[in-house]
């Protein structure tokens, strides 16, 4: 608590409350922040990560509620926002065509809005090729734009940005887009932390407008800081189902904690790899890649091995007598099995897996341990020895990890939520991809931005 007024030496007319948030808690000056741009009577375009929708419907709000204190902040200060996300992957790498689906569209993102906010966003129609998408920004969106200047409406929200030409574009198309984009709008704000493959509304898009960090950008930063340098001992529990896409990030990663549990097909791969076995869904030329990991951890030992696991006869449900338990104890070369879909939970009542877990002080988890939705077990009991540590700083990141944990223990999520224990990140691949690169400022999204910032001030010396 802080006194709030006039200092005439006589009273104060109020208090303001500490609320224990650090105000600038980005150390690198080099990052542009939203709290130093001037928005007033602004149009400002603010990047979002709201692809959290399929099948027309919203998977889960999360990532939409963590952007709302920048949309405040830009309106509170005068700015009128013009929101724009991506939503699923409407482009076709072997047809290189833009397929436009309805429920690939903003328009669930904008009824939640409108009914959290209770402001009124309007999404702008264009004309749109069966094949290219939508080529062009039309100019008739200047009327909405009028009216958003008028307060007539709260919000506009750019339809799917993937359903344009130019997005994904690294020609014509994607120069056209961007000047366009940048024509709408006085300033660009990047609030997609999740987003961070350098596309034209999320990397381009800085040459064009002045350029800040949102506040959701600014505290996934901030605390993806805290996983590249953590207080130790540092336990990272990485699951996937695909080894090659997760190879370098996870070399990276087991260079950085004191120990690491693996989970899904990337565990397969190793146990494959290690014991000779073989196990149904695990490439050959994954179990080559494994290999090298393999030999890594007979020196360093970092890797936690979960003893008991789950094997079955089909990916198609869970049905009695078609699955069973089995033991890593009981590998040796040349033996087969099917399908590995799960921990089973007394893996976690192991002596190595409890020290672990329980004495770690940093704990980074991108894993969703068992095969989705049947096969929920190990992920479930994860979350609750994870939870017992309760001394631990706990990150979550992904959003498939996310998911897990809210809907097998939906008490616990909503108490993580304001617990400053535990931080979920919105976009686990893209923690990944900065502890790949081994530097906070490292995505190049986030260099687009810092450049920008120096374009600025070589063009406005103080």
């Amino acid at each position: 608590m802080a006194p709030y007024g006039q200092e005439n030496g006589l009273r104060r007319i109020g208090y303001s409350v500490d609320d224990g948030w650090e105000n600038d808690k980005i150390a690198d000056q080099r990052l542009p922040l939203l709290p130093d741009a001037d928005l007033k009577d602004k149009i400002v375009l603010l990047r979002v990560d709201h692809n959290v929708v399929k099948k027309g419907e919203i998977l889960d709000q999360y990532r939409i509620d963590v952007t709302l204190p920048t949309l405040y902040n830009i309106t509170e200060r005068g700015g009128r926002p013009i929101l724009m996300t991506h939503v699923g992957r409407p482009y076709d790498k072997k047809t290189k065509t833009i397929t436009i689906r309805k429920d690939e569209s903003v328009d669930a993102v904008v009824a939640y809005l409108q009914r959290k906010l209770r402001i009124k966003f309007v999404v702008p129609k264009f004309h749109y090729d069966e094949k290219d998408g939508i080529l062009d920004i039309d100019t008739s969106i200047n009327w909405l734009i009028s009216d958003l200047r008028k307060r007539k409406i709260g919000g506009i929200y750019l339809p799917n940005t993937r359903w344009f030409a130019g997005e994904e574009d690294k020609g014509e198309k994607l120069e056209r887009f961007v000047i366009q984009l940048a024509g709408l709008a006085d300033v660009f704000v990047n609030d997609a932390f999740g987003s961070w493959q350098p596309h034209g509304s999320t990397y381009h898009i800085t040459k064009y407008l002045p350029s800040y960090a949102g506040l959701c950008m600014q505290d996934e930063l901030y605390h993806v800081e805290a996983v590249l340098n953590p207080t130790r001992p540092f336990v990272a529990i990485v699951a996937g189902s695909k080894y090659d896409t997760k190879i370098g990030p996870l070399n990276q990663i087991y260079k950085k904690v004191d120990k690491l549990v693996l989970g899904g097909v990337i565990y397969n791969t190793y146990l494959c790899a290690k014991y000779g076995v073989k196990i149904a869904g695990v490439q050959d030329s994954d179990i080559e890649l494994a290999k090298e990991l393999v030999e890594q951890d007979k020196t360093q030992g970092k890797i936690v091995e979960m003893g008991i696991l789950v094997e079955t006869d089909t990916l198609s449900g869970r049905f009695e007598g078609q699955y069973r338990t089995v033991n890593v104890k009981d590998f040796a070369p040349g033996k087969t099995y099917n399908y590995i879909v799960d921990i089973d939970p007394l893996s976690f009542e192991s002596e190595d897996v409890l020290h672990a877990l329980n004495s770690a002080k940093t704990i980074f988890v991108n894993a969703v341990m068992g095969f989705m939705p049947n096969f929920w077990h190990g992920t479930s009991r994860l979350d609750e020895v994870i939870d017992n540590n309760k001394s631990s700083k706990k990150y979550f990141g992904g959003g498939d990890t996310l998911q897990a944990f809210k809907s097998l223990h939906p008490v616990l999520y909503q108490a993580a939520l304001d617990n400053t224990n535990y931080y979920l990140f919105t976009g686990g691949g893209t923690v990944l991809k900065v502890i790949e690169e081994g530097d906070t400022m490292g995505l190049e999204t986030v260099k687009a931005l810092i450049e920008s910032k120096k374009n600025l001030q070589s063009e406005n010396p103080k």
